[in-house]
């Protein structure tokens, strides 16, 4: 059983930064493949980047060039960069962790998911 923590959340400004983390306890943890998700007020979860055990990464389109994912297997953690953050992404963000990757934008691929960390971006 894989758990995840993430943290680094917060209240910023529109046009600030933030950075989340995710710890995995998990000592394989550079066998999985990782996932950000996040869930608006009042919508669906959505993805917002993969990043592969190989390092292939995939950004929806609407974060492109603003977040960047990196990881540090030797600390069994992901990271999310976040820029030039807009109000549109204030969201509670969830990693996820994935033996396999099959649709990496889906949900159903992702086998292990932290609790989320809230990210309010004002205007």
């Amino acid at each position: 059983q894989v758990q995840l923590v993430e943290s680094g959340g917060g209240l910023v400004q529109a046009g600030g930064s933030l950075r989340l983390s995710c710890a995995a306890s998990e000592r394989t943890f550079s066998s999985f493949h990782m996932g950000w998700f996040r869930q608006a007020p009042g919508k669906e979860r959505e993805f917002v980047v993969f990043r592969g055990r190989y390092g292939t990464t995939y950004y929806t389109d609407s974060v492109k060039g603003r977040f960047t994912i990196s990881r540090d297997n030797a600390e069994n953690t992901v990271y999310l960069q976040m820029n030039s953050l807009k109000p549109e992404d204030t969201a509670v963000y969830y990693c996820a962790a994935a033996s396999r990757a099959t649709n990496w934008a889906s949900e159903q691929m992702y086998d292990y998911w932290g609790q989320g960390t809230q990210v309010t971006v004002s205007s």
